[in-house]
């Protein structure tokens, strides 16, 4: 790996919060992502709150990483930044249908009058008259 210049967390650092039963078994991080969050993950989130000091330039980049996440270059800097879309973005949701279904609206209060009804008899004025 090549954040040797990384500081490993002084524990093991899980989310059981977000990700109950784990980081791989969520679907969301392959094994490798999930060593990455278990092993720096720690001290990764020290360094996001601010309690921890960088040390190393790899550190220093991480905090710049933080700021413009397109910066993102190293696997542990990439796994940090899916973590914190997964763990703290909204859901999405994906419904099956397209929209909502709206019920029809019958107005029961409409008095329609004989003259109303359509007439369907053929006359020679209808004809004429281009009806």
């Amino acid at each position: 790996m090549s954040n040797v210049d990384f500081r490993l967390g002084k524990r093991p650092f899980y989310d059981n919060k977000r990700f109950r039963r784990g980081f791989a078994k969520s679907g969301d991080f392959t094994l490798a992502e999930e060593d990455i969050l278990i092993r720096f993950g720690d001290t990764m989130s020290l360094l996001e709150s601010g309690e921890l000091s960088p040390e190393s330039e790899s550190e220093r980049h991480f905090l710049e990483v933080l700021k413009d996440e397109s910066h993102a270059a190293s696997k542990l800097e990439k796994t940090w930044v899916k973590y914190i879309h997964l763990a703290r973005d909204r859901k999405r949701f994906h419904a099956l249908n397209g929209k909502k279904s709206e019920p029809e609206t019958i107005n029961e209060d409409v008095d329609y009058s004989d003259s109303d009804v359509l007439s369907d008899e053929i006359t020679d004025e209808n004809i004429d008259s281009g009806n």
